[in-house]
This record gives C-alpha cells, structure tokens and sequence, in this order.
C-alpha cells in the first residue's frame, strides 16, 4: 500500500491537496509501485529558486524538482520504499499553464507524474526501466508520461470547486 503526503513551503497548504494525493496514489498503482512513501511539496518560485540554485546551480525557478532518496526501511513487519521528495512550484505550474493554454489541473497532474517518473530512476532520455509494463517497453519518459496523463484523465484537483492558484 502506497502513501502520499504533501506539505506546503512558503505558501499556505491548498485546500484542494488532498485530490493531489489521490492523483499521485493512481499514479503510482498505474506504474505497479508499492509500498512507497512519496512526499511531494508545493512551493513559490522564490523557494524553489533557492534549491534550483543550490542543488543544481541554476539561479531561476523551474517547475518541479525530485530529490531522489531511494532508501528501503523496515515499518513494523513491512518494508517501505522512501523514494524522495517532489517539490512543485505553484507559480511556474501557473505561468505554464498560461504558456501552453492549458488548464492548471492539467500541468498539476503533468508535474506530478514527471516527479515521481523521475523518484522512479528515469530521466528525459532514459527508456522504461524494470518492473514497467510490458506494453510500453522502450517507450522514453516523456512518451510514458503523456500516456499516464491519458490514461488516468485529467483529474479535477485545483479547478475542483473553482478554486484558483
């Protein structure tokens, strides 16, 4: 069994994380994870400059980071995969939204399953690592991703009750 937290730096925790959590949980049962502890944090620019700046040397913001952990632990009698931390930048998530004329949920859900794709050992120019399904076997991460985001719709998770960022 899967669990999702997320917390908010710099900014008041949004009403609507709670969809978030669901999202990420199909996300992880969509890719055949189990027994992971994913955090994800939800930020402003200026926060997640800051660790742009000091954990990959660039001085501007970006939209998502993951911070690959990747420690089994021992929970009572389960063994738990702690793969890393995801950190969204709400404030960029917005200005791609505008940039690509896209709703917000979407860009949200986008970011979401690139982070944990990458908590997963994958990076833009890998291909599908072991334990994947079968049927997108050589398929690159981004390819991956846009087939998630099809196959779990788009989830109504910021725009859920007209709430904006």
């Amino acid at each position: 069994m899967n669990s999702v937290i997320i917390n908010a730096q710099e900014i008041p925790l949004p009403s609507w994380s709670s969809a978030a959590v669901e999202f990420a949980l199909n996300v992880l049962d969509e890719i055949k994870r189990d027994n992971w502890e994913l955090s994800i944090v939800l930020c402003d620019d200026k926060t997640i400059t800051a660790m742009n700046r000091q954990y990959r040397n660039k001085n501007e913001p970006t939209d998502v980071l993951s911070f690959n952990l990747g420690e089994t632990i021992q929970d009572g009698n389960r063994t738990v995969y702690l793969p890393g931390d995801i950190v969204i930048s709400l404030d960029s998530l917005k200005e791609n939204s505008k940039y690509f004329q896209i709703p917000e949920d979407e860009e949200l859900c986008r970011l979401i399953i690139h982070g944990i794709l990458h908590l997963d050992g994958m990076d833009h120019s890998s291909s599908i690592g072991e334990g994947a399904k079968a049927e997108n076997s050589g398929e690159t991460m981004l390819e991956l991703q846009e087939d998630i985001l099809k196959k779990l719709k788009i989830k109504h998770i910021i725009n859920l009750h007209g709430v904006k960022i």
